[in-house]
């Protein structure tokens, strides 16, 4: 029985590289939690031949041993051989292991926490490509899975390496949290049925993490199940900000600096008020740090409609980061049963409602019926109004999204109808090429029709189409 929830793309790869007809080099990574070393052993769990975990903050010689004594128990007739005293060695003796496995299928070899194997001057990486090379890709019969959780080693040293690993990936995996619909699919695999609105409000709280809703339990409304996980003392979520960002990252300071920095804005930032914030140099230290916070899915760039790069703005995206910052950090001790019912809720829900907009723009495109037509989506702004989300189709449409999150049917109001109508002739009047253009509204239970809701709306979408499947 399959128990993995949603990741149907995912699993297809990992599915593929088992009849393909040569060895594969599957390189999966991912934030800390989202479930990468449970999708790879459900997968492979009928074909893995040695599974070997790294060990944090483990030195040199507890790697090698650990990798040993890994190959030991799969073949015990590797105890009487010596320790290996350097990756080469190791390396030689796992093709030697697999060397003594006579089945015509695929051998799966699992090196979970990668990274942490890695230690200075250990060439680690060196040999480890140089296994790649000499032995697997000469074989048909292999597949090397590689994982890690630490965006910083595997973007830089295994994604991007220039050396022996180079064009040798043959199936790169970068897995995100869920989007509604797995989220929804796996809560309600724990007995967790709630309506929909509920799971957008633990959604915009905690994410698609899976461990953070694996914590959600049957029974809990969402005021319950949150104040248990961020508020209570003993709640896993009370403390994970630091220590998610250390695990991933080396020098994190750096990339708290960005994603605190990021906190303050709801329209997104720009590089260079990223650089006045943070006191951060505009070089190479800023565009990796940025690189790896976008890799690992806790900020997201958004080129502007008018595609100049000096206009693309930084937001952040990762939903936990931005309710640890805005509740759990300075709170803690409170309960979220008194703290959702205060004048910010209001500010943050809608804040939180879009940015998961943003991150379902195929969801979006099906509420909408325009799926098989080519889009981008970008934002736009001037001096005199902003606009958070733009869908310019290849049908000379445009489609100005206003995102907007309530309790109840949303209202337009005078002033609103306005601003909305100010937005669309500034706009219009800014656009270098004429289009069509429509103004959507993407609420949790729709609008509610008044003179106003006519004058501007063109067509709406409500949480039912976030909940579709990609």
């Amino acid at each position: 029985m399959n128990l993995v929830i949603g990741r149907e793309e995912q699993l297809q790869l990992l599915d593929d590289a088992l009849y393909s007809n040569k060895s594969e080099l599957v390189v999966v990574y991912g934030r800390r939690r989202v479930g990468k070393t449970f999708l790879i052993r459900e997968a492979y769990k009928k074909y893995c031949v040695l599974e070997v975990s790294g060990i944090p903050d483990g030195s040199y010689k507890d790697q090698l041993t650990n990798f040993h004594n890994a190959i030991c128990r799969k073949n015990k007739s590797f105890s009487a051989l010596e320790k290996p005293e350097n990756w080469l060695e190791a390396f030689a003796m796992l093709s030697d292991y697999l060397d003594t496995l006579q089945s015509d299928t695929k051998k799966v070899v699992f090196l979970d926490e990668f990274p942490w194997m890695y230690t200075r001057r250990s060439k680690f990486v060196q040999f480890f490509g140089h296994f790649w090379n000499s032995f697997c890709s000469h074989r048909r019969d292999l597949i090397i899975v590689i994982c890690g959780s630490a965006a910083s080693f595997m973007v830089n040293r295994v994604i991007n390496d220039r050396k022996g690993l180079h064009n040798r990936i043959t199936i790169p995996i970068r897995l995100l949290p869920f989007n509604l619909y797995e989220t929804e699919l796996f809560l309600k695999s724990k007995n967790v049925h709630l309506d929909r609105y509920s799971y957008l409000q633990l959604y915009m709280a905690i994410g698609g993490i899976p461990h953070y809703l694996d914590k959600i339990q049957s029974g809990d409304s969402v005021p319950v199940a949150i104040d248990r996980l961020c508020f209570k003392p003993n709640g896993i979520l009370v403390n994970e900000f630091n220590q998610v960002f250390v695990s991933l990252f080396d020098d994190s300071d750096n990339h708290i600096r960005i994603v605190e920095a990021l906190s303050t804005s709801q329209s997104g930032i720009s590089r260079e008020e990223l650089v006045t914030k943070t006191n951060i140099s505009s070089g190479g230290t800023l565009t990796t740090t940025l690189s790896e916070l976008s890799e690992s899915g806790f900020i997201s760039e958004y080129r502007p409609y008018s595609n100049k790069k000096k206009e693309t703005l930084y937001r952040l995206t990762d939903e936990y980061s931005i309710f640890y910052l805005k509740y759990i950090k300075n709170n803690k001790g409170r309960s979220w049963k008194t703290l959702y019912t205060s004048r910010s809720y209001a500010s943050w829900s809608g804040f939180a409602f879009e940015t998961l907009c943003l991150k379902h723009i195929q969801q979006l495109l099906k509420g909408l019926g325009i799926s098989g037509i080519e889009v981008l989506s970008s934002s736009w702004r001037n001096e005199n109004a902003q606009i958070d989300l733009l869908i310019d189709r290849s049908d000379r449409s445009v489609n100005i999204c206003e995102m907007k999150f309530s309790e109840h049917e949303f209202t337009i109001n005078k002033s609103y109808a306005a601003n909305v109508q100010k937005k669309k002739t500034e706009f219009i009047n800014a656009m270098s090429k004429r289009k069509n253009v429509f103004v959507t509204f993407v609420t949790t239970f729709g609008v509610k029709p008044n003179v106003y809701s006519n004058q501007v709306m063109n067509n709406q979408i409500t949480i039912d189409s976030l909940f579709q499947k990609d």
